[in-house]
């Protein structure tokens, strides 16, 4: 890690910190560390090298400099977040007498509206793929179909999907249990074709496949192992290619596709936040947003006066 000699320890103790009590992912560690590495490498060109002397004009010439550097409004607002809750935990834990970082503004970030498949595109999708198993009939294109429903039922990450073993489904329930962010724990219902489709793939293409390294992986790759991320978004890419005028479009299509379908169909935002695992319920609110532009959308194709 590229920090200066003096604030290494600090760093240090802050990345345990995150891992250990916190219990963060590493990919979430990564990115508060490479924010830290930023700004101790901007206070050693400013000729800070004392953390003790941290100061709420250093914190403000370091976003400054980003902006110069051309960083994006989000990435400029995550890393005043991550400074103001380091300065916090080092106040904590007595690196620092003041809290330097509590009136550190957080630019708002410009939030994007994801892109999400129509009902009739995701149909499409899902018809494609089956009638592709059904030509093939192969254990992959098995697989294949059972984790495109899957993840469009569930919404789940695909880190999710690739941690599924056996016994985290319930057939009576017809529901799977997933390990998301945080190592926490929820439980998402699943539609009768995801089910199905799970069903077939488990009872004729799984036991095709399994071996010694296998364990209790629900999907598999072709030699038998846990199947890995990249995998799963290649299968996605290519399932999506059926939709015309879709442009390549991948896993997180299809999570923002059931979060919003989910919403179109009246389901209320808690339930959502609760089946996409969002610690948040402001981050679920975007797809209110994704929504009411859909809706605008068609009104002013299909109303004559629109």
């Amino acid at each position: 890690m590229l920090v200066t000699k003096d604030f290494e320890p600090v760093i240090q103790a802050f990345s345990r910190y995150l891992e250990i009590e916190r219990n963060l992912s590493a990919h979430t560690v990564r990115a508060y560390m490479g924010d830290l590495v930023s700004l101790t490498g901007h206070l050693e060109n400013i000729g800070i090298s004392d953390f003790a002397k941290l100061e709420l004009s250093h914190l403000r010439s370091w976003l400054a400099n980003q902006q110069v550097k051309g960083a994006s409004r989000t990435t400029i607002s995550r890393r005043a977040v991550s400074a103001r809750i380091f300065i916090k935990w080092a106040v904590k834990n007595k690196y620092l007498e003041k809290d330097v970082g509590a009136t550190l503004a957080t630019p708002k970030g410009h939030r994007t509206l994801p892109e999400v498949l129509g009902i009739e595109d995701a149909k499409t999708a899902m018809d494609s793929m089956a009638m592709r198993a059904a030509e093939e009939d192969t254990p992959m294109s098995l697989r294949d179909v059972a984790m495109v429903e899957v993840l469009y039922a569930s919404g789940a990450r695909v880190a999710e999907l690739c941690g599924l073993d056996l016994g985290d489904i319930d057939y009576n329930r017809q529901t799977i249990q997933v390990l998301g962010k945080g190592n926490k724990e929820r439980t998402i219902p699943l539609g009768n074709p995801a089910m199905r489709a799970l069903i077939k793939w488990l009872d004729d293409g799984r036991q095709l496949l399994v071996n010694e390294k296998s364990e209790k992986a629900v999907f598999l790759g072709a030699r038998g192992k846990r199947i890995d991320q990249r995998a799963v978004r290649t299968v996605v890419y290519e399932a999506l290619t059926a939709i015309e005028g879709i442009e390549r479009m991948g896993p997180h299509a299809l999570r923002h596709s059931a979060a919003t379908h989910l919403l179109e169909g009246g389901a209320d935002l808690r339930t959502v936040q609760e089946i996409l695992g969002h610690a948040s319920l402001a981050t679920t609110q975007i797809y209110t947003h994704v929504s009411t532009e859909r809706l605008q959308k068609v009104f002013k194709q299909a109303h004559p006066r629109a």
